[in-house]
């Protein structure tokens, strides 16, 4: 059949449960993993997402089947998408394009200045065919993964414990959202998590770590985890982590791993977060720490241009 006699649009809520069964499917295909549906476990890229406001699923159909998604996040100013899955009978006819030509045309919709996505550095086919629509490689992200020594104490018993969203009533929560987001606004002018935040928090998928000095925040982890998360029961996924820049931002960079590795360890788990190389200071820092690199890829931006992925930027993330 015809690339043309495939549709795009946004994906239904009776699909979600398939479109999340299709992202396994693909992935463990194309990784060689022995049984592809146990892909990630019990970790859940697609129903989270679909819950969150700053999220569009596009779904691919031939007729009423659902053949392949792709996911559209907003951060503010910047924007990602992934994972963009196919089902592997449907790969090589175009399906990927029309995704991405609608992936495109939202991202104009909602009018970001940046771009951006993670794929695997060593697939040439994937690399091109971002190209196509005007994406550049730039650095590798590194996704690495440390296991914190289990301390059930809870975290508000601790010396220097970190303050999680979760523990605070509604004014000073809002106080807390404002300040990550003016945190964030320094980092990459417009760039904003609040939603992704206020998600997390709705649907407690897992918590906000904050740290501060003297009232004022110096950083902030959105870390999933739990039951129908994007980490599951076994991982703390550091989806998106920033410290407050300028004079001390390393140290403050460090107490921010202090902070959500306690946040792990109180839950008895390991951590996954990803780093963009071109953070020198914060990529040597966290690999200090002994984190071990158990995946890699490349960051492409539209336009080509380093975003909140530079030297002076401490922050975690990856896209994916």
């Amino acid at each position: 059949m015809p690339a043309s006699q495939f549709k795009v649009a946004l994906i239904k809520r009776s699909e979600v449960e398939e479109a999340d069964r299709i992202v396994r499917l693909a992935f463990g295909t194309f990784l060689g993993v022995p049984n592809p549906s146990d892909f990630m476990g019990d970790r859940n890229f697609m129903t989270p997402r679909w819950h969150s406001p700053n999220v569009k699923v596009l779904a691919a159909r031939e007729g009423n089947r659902l053949i392949g998604t792709n996911v559209v996040t907003r951060w503010g100013s910047f924007a990602f998408f992934g994972p963009l899955t196919i089902l592997p009978e449907y790969w090589d006819r175009g399906v990927a394009k029309l995704l991405l030509q609608s992936t495109i045309s939202t991202f104009d919709r909602w009018g970001v200045r940046h771009t951006g996505l993670f794929t695997f550095a060593q697939s040439a086919k994937h690399v091109s065919l971002y190209q196509k629509f005007g994406y550049w490689p730039r650095y590798l992200t590194a996704i690495m993964t440390f296991t914190p020594e289990a301390n059930p104490t809870p975290l508000a018993e601790r010396t220097n414990a970190p303050v999680l969203l979760s523990s605070l009533k509604k004014s000073p929560r809002e106080l807390a959202i404002q300040a990550c987001r003016k945190l964030s606004h320094r980092i990459d002018k417009g760039l904003d998590l609040t939603a992704e935040i206020r998600a997390v928090h709705a649907q407690r998928t897992g918590d906000v770590v904050l740290t501060y000095t003297r009232g004022v925040l110096d950083a902030f982890a959105v870390c999933m985890h739990g039951s129908g998360s994007e980490g599951g029961e076994k991982t703390c996924y550091v989806k998106f982590a920033a410290a407050r820049g300028g004079t001390g931002a390393g140290e403050r960079f460090d107490g921010l791993l202090d902070a959500f590795e306690a946040f792990a360890s109180s839950r008895g788990v390991s951590v996954e977060a990803g780093m963009n190389s071109a953070r020198e200071d914060a990529y040597r820092r966290i690999r200090s720490r002994g984190y071990q690199v158990t995946l890699q890829g490349v960051a492409m931006h539209r336009p080509h241009a380093e975003g909140f992925n530079r030297a002076d930027a401490y922050v975690i993330d990856d896209w994916r």
